[in-house]
């Protein structure tokens, strides 16, 4: 079964090696460059203690359009489900081979452990390397944007591509399966795959662990440190309460104003005019936020969901193919 797999799809694994390759050496030369910028605005820096203004400056790194081809990456785990996962199931019962491949000796789940078990390693394998060169090159922009925590970087670096790999081979295996054609179970993968990842993205990932809160003057804002993910912000009341959203008197924010706030405002237009006159007041400023020391955590998190996930798309297509009559 081994051999059958890699004769089936070597051609395949050597144009994914090939596209490697090719995304490697470009991304080994524009990151040489990045890395070799940052450095030296670091050493510059270093000089006069000023390297704390290094983070979110406009500090050029490279061409933009290898930025965006880094995020274009993202799409990656997903391709070896639609190209290889899909069909796997699906294409032997449209063409009717799987008459003869589980007719042999091997029955229908070793075949299929054999089958799934090289695809979902190949799948990580892939997303694996990918990720690993992404994570290299994106070494300076996290350090100069402080964006390790963004949706277009916690998503393509480090381990959690690989998680987002096996889910979606499992995804398109256990669709095959299921609809028993290549062209429906193509579209099942790639609209799961893309609905699950946008609402763990938006929603779950922001309350994996309780978000830190702090409450600031609002006369000396506060911007939490490093790469952090933004939860929530706002105001808060005096009595500690969010403030109350409301549209029948005049307000900054949705923050319904005190009367000599009121009177702030008319006097001068400028939004930032009223926030003296609200923490007098006793109006302060809130912030929810996961710190950025949580990052290794959220990316052991969210790996584990989609594992989690992916086994159990694949019981379901074990269970599936044991009862069903083929």
């Amino acid at each position: 079964m081994t051999w059958v797999t890699w004769q089936q799809y070597r051609y395949q694994a050597a144009f994914a090696a090939a596209l490697l390759a090719a995304l490697a050496f470009v991304l080994l030369i524009t990151g040489l460059h990045a890395a070799a910028v940052w450095h030296s605005a670091l050493a510059q820096c270093a000089t006069d203690n000023s390297c704390a203004s290094l983070v979110g400056s406009n500090l050029s790194l490279g061409n933009p359009v290898i930025a965006t081809l880094v995020v274009a990456t993202s799409a990656v785990p997903v391709l070896p489900g639609l190209l290889w996962g899909a069909p796997t199931v699906a294409s032997e019962l449209e063409t009717g081979t799987n008459q003869f491949a589980w007719t042999q000796s091997i029955t229908r789940r070793r075949w299929l452990a054999v089958r799934a078990g090289w695809l979902l390693l190949a799948a990580a394998v892939l997303a694996g390397a990918v990720s690993a060169i992404v994570t290299w090159w994106s070494g300076p922009y996290n350090a100069l944007t402080a964006g390790a925590f963004q949706v277009n970087r916690f998503d393509v670096t480090d381990i959690v591509p690989v998680g987002y790999a096996i889910f979606a081979m499992a995804l398109g295996i256990c669709a095959g399966t299921l609809l028993r054609r290549t062209l429906p179970a193509l579209g099942i993968t790639l609209a799961g795959f893309g609905a699950v990842r946008v609402v763990i993205a938006l929603w779950l990932r922001l309350y994996y662990m309780t978000p830190v809160t702090v409450y600031y003057k609002l006369t000396a804002p506060f911007t939490p440190p490093g790469s952090y993910l933004l939860v929530s912000n706002g105001f808060v009341s005096p009595d500690g309460k969010p403030a109350a959203l409301d549209y029948a008197v005049p307000n900054y924010n949705g923050v319904p104003l005190p009367a000599a706030c009121i009177r702030a405002t008319q006097n001068n237009p400028n939004p930032q005019a009223v926030l003296p006159c609200l923490a007098a007041h006793g109006y302060q400023g809130s912030v929810s936020y996961q710190p950025a020391s949580r990052f290794w955590a959220f990316q052991g998190i969210e790996t584990g969901i989609f594992v989690v996930l992916a086994a159990v798309l694949i019981g379901i297509t074990f269970w599936v193919l044991k009862r069903r009559d083929a």
